[in-house]
C-alpha cells in the first residue's frame, strides 16, 4: 500500500505540536494570579489585563446587573476619581478544570478610601476560562454583590405608638406592629415576631432580610399604611385598626 507523503507530514506535525490537539493545561493557581492582575488594574484604570484575558466574544453580568460586552467592560475600565483609592482582594477560590474549560468561583474583598473614609464590600464572582486560539481567555463572567444590612440609626421610641396596630394585605391576611421594651415588632399570623430595625424616623428594616418597611402617612398625617418595599417595589399593606 502506497503512503501518502502529505498525511504522514500532518502526523508528525501534530506529534511535534501537542498544543493543536488538545488543551494546554491551566492550574487554579494561575487562574487566581491573572484574576488579582485584573482587580489590581482596576484602580488605576489599566485595561491591559482585560484585553489580553477577555475574549473578544465574552459576556459580562456586573454586580449592578449590567450585561456588558468586552468593548463596554473596557469602556468601563477607569482610574479612580482624585481622592479615591482602594483595594480588591480575591479570597476563597474554587475552581473546576477539565480539557479546554476552566471555571473558577471567588469572593471579592472591597476596601474603598474615599478622602479618608474607609468602605467594605463583598462580591461573589464565577469566570468560566476557555483554551481557544492556543490561549485561555474568559469567555464568561459574573459578579454579585452580597447581601449587607444598612446601617441601623437612632430613633425615638415614644414615636413608635403611631406605627402600632393592625395592618391588611387583603381579607384574612394582616401583620400586627407591637412596640416591646422600646422596640417595634412585626408578626403575620402563627409566624415568629421580628424586630424592625430603624434606618431612619419611619424607615425600618428587619435584619438579615432584604427589603425595607415604611410607614405611610395620610392627608391628616397619620399613619394609614405600611409599605413593604422590596427591589423598589412595593407591597402596600392598610391599616385597619
Amino acid at each position: 500500500m502506497a503512503h501518502n507523503p502529505f498525511r504522514i507530514a500532518a502526523l508528525l506535525l501534530i506529534a511535534a505540536c501537542p498544543s493543536m490537539t488538545k488543551a494546554q493545561t491551566i492550574t487554579q493557581e494561575e487562574l487566581l494570579r491573572r484574576t488579582q492582575q485584573l482587580f489590581d488594574a482596576l484602580i488605576p484604570g489599566d485595561k491591559t489585563p482585560f484585553q489580553r484575558y477577555f475574549a473578544e466574544d465574552a459576556l459580562f453580568h456586573d454586580e449592578k446587573g449590567r450585561s456588558m460586552t468586552k468593548s463596554q467592560l473596557l469602556d468601563d475600565v477607569t482610574p479612580l476619581p482624585k481622592g479615591y483609592s482602594g483595594s480588591i482582594k480575591v479570597v476563597g477560590p474554587q475552581s473546576i478544570i477539565q480539557g479546554d474549560t476552566a471555571i473558577l468561583s471567588y469572593d471579592c474583598d472591597e476596601t474603598e478610601v474615599i478622602f479618608g473614609q474607609e468602605l467594605h464590600a463583598r462580591y461573589h464572582e464565577t469566570d468560566t476560562w476557555l483554551f481557544r486560539n492556543h490561549e485561555w481567555q474568559i469567555a464568561a463572567a459574573q459578579a454579585m454583590r452580597y447581601y449587607e444590612d444598612p446601617a441601623a440609626a437612632r430613633a425615638d421610641p415614644k414615636a413608635f405608638a403611631e406605627f402600632v396596630g393592625t395592618y391588611e394585605l387583603a381579607p384574612g391576611v394582616q401583620m400586627r406592629i407591637t412596640s416591646e421594651d422600646e422596640k417595634l415588632y412585626s408578626q403575620r399570623e402563627n409566624r415568629p415576631k421580628v424586630q424592625l430595625i430603624p434606618e431612619a424616623t419611619e424607615i425600618f428594616f428587619a435584619k438579615g432580610i432584604e427589603g425595607r418597611k415604611l410607614f405611610r402617612r395620610g392627608s391628616d398625617g397619620k399613619v394609614d399604611a405600611l409599605i413593604d418595599r422590596r427591589n423598589n417595589e412595593d407591597v402596600i399593606w392598610k391599616k385597619v385598626k
